[in-house]
């Protein structure tokens, strides 16, 4: 008999998630609490080890349709301009790791995974069901659901993926409730209309500003359309997110910026006025994985930013999601095992990695922010080698 499983959360995890295990020949059913599949926020970096994962999925042509594939990853000083170091991207990277690095809008890789799940016959989608908790009992989990319209439903199934992001509900229940770490860091996300912008502003390569207890990221979305940029910040999180006033966002960050070069002032400037401004964000995140037992047990298995949140410093949380997913397909496909050995074979091969990632991004948090001495040795090492410091063999060939 066809097995199935039910995944809670309808975002890039949880998609990612259903198409893997639908590709195993499980049948899908997945939870979605909001009223329609949306995706906030704005760009996102996917490395070769992720583009490979969705080429295998089948899913080349779609990518090639909405994102964007940069030439060149630069990093310069925030505060006098100057280049520090330089990675070579597009025909670079495809001969060395078998696939393009690529920018991508959130929304456009969401309804990219969303438009293939719709179109299975073993994925059924479900919208205004809050998974609310969940029993194990011999070989089968069941879900208890909270529907829009104020009723309750149970759901049997023979395996249980918790993809419910940072606050995860399913992660509350499998590990104990324990709060998230506050990073002390502020992200401000904004993109440009680039055909409205100064020339001297529009750019089709990926920039990484560095400045002391600060850094600033742009690249190209939508085929080049789009300017995604990401200041980021070290400050206080405004208590109440939903009534903040973003105008106010864009003087604090200016602010904060004062003493940073012409070129990158004006462009944190352009943002109210060619694109629809701020949307803020405090960064964060959970301690690296610890072992398998952090990411399944039993008939559960958590997924993404439900099992490893991770700071953005490496640009591999979507990535890591979409790994996480492609490895859920390998271990369901083994059909002569017990759940939950597919389960446990999931979280062994992916703990370690994600643990890896997780703290290298918060290491390179440290790095990106340095001031004084460490940021001139930074600065210096960067000259020196940049192509070989920028690139990440060990992440981009795993």
């Amino acid at each position: 008999m066809q097995k199935q499983v039910l995944i809670a959360g309808g975002g890039i995890g949880g998609l990612a998630a259903a198409l893997g295990s639908a590709r195993a020949g499980w049948e899908v059913r997945l939870f979605e609490r909001a009223r329609a599949f949306t995706e906030v926020g704005a760009g996102v970096q996917i490395g070769p080890n992720v583009v490979r994962r969705l080429q295998a999925w089948g899913l080349q042509r779609p990518l090639q349709a909405v994102a964007s594939f940069p030439e060149r990853l630069q990093v310069r000083c925030a505060l006098g301009g100057a280049e520090l170091g330089m990675l070579r991207l597009g025909a670079t990277v495809i001969e060395r790791y078998g696939a393009a690095y690529a920018t991508i809008h959130r929304a456009d890789l969401h309804a990219m995974l969303l438009d293939v799940a719709r179109k299975s016959s073993l994925v059924h989608l479900n919208l205004e069901h809050r998974v609310e908790r969940y029993v194990e009992q011999g070989d089968a989990v069941t879900v208890r659901l909270a529907r829009g319209d104020g009723s309750t439903m149970e759901v049997e199934g023979d395996a249980l993926i918790g993809a419910d992001g940072l606050r995860s509900v399913m992660r509350a229940q499998l590990l104990g409730e324990t709060p998230t770490r506050v990073s002390g860091h502020l992200a401000y996300r904004a993109a440009l209309r680039q055909d409205v912008l100064p020339a001297a502003l529009r750019s089709q390569q990926v920039t990484v500003w560095l400045g002391p207890r600060l850094h600033v990221v742009q690249y190209p979305l939508r085929r080049g359309e789009l300017l995604n940029v990401v200041a980021i910040r070290h400050g206080q999180a405004p208590a109440d997110l939903d009534s903040w006033d973003h105008g106010a966002n864009a003087a604090d960050l200016e602010t904060a910026l004062a003493h940073t070069c012409t070129p990158l002032q004006d462009l944190i400037r352009a943002v109210p006025q060619f694109g629809d401004g701020w949307r803020l964000w405090p960064l964060l995140d959970r301690p690296p994985v610890a072992g398998a037992h952090q990411m399944a047990r039993g008939l559960v298995a958590l997924l993404g930013d439900a099992a490893h949140p991770m700071r953005p410093y490496l640009a591999q949380g979507a990535g890591m999601a979409i790994e996480d997913a492609a490895e859920l397909e390998k271990s369901l496909a083994m059909h002569d095992l017990d759940v939950s050995l597919c389960l446990r074979r999931y979280a062994l091969n992916r703990w370690q990695r994600n643990a890896r990632v997780q703290a290298r991004s918060e290491r390179n948090g440290r790095i990106f922010h340095a001031s004084g001495p460490v940021r001139w040795g930074r600065d210096l090492a960067m000259r020196l080698g940049g192509e070989r410091l920028l690139d990440q063999p060990w992440l981009y060939g795993g």
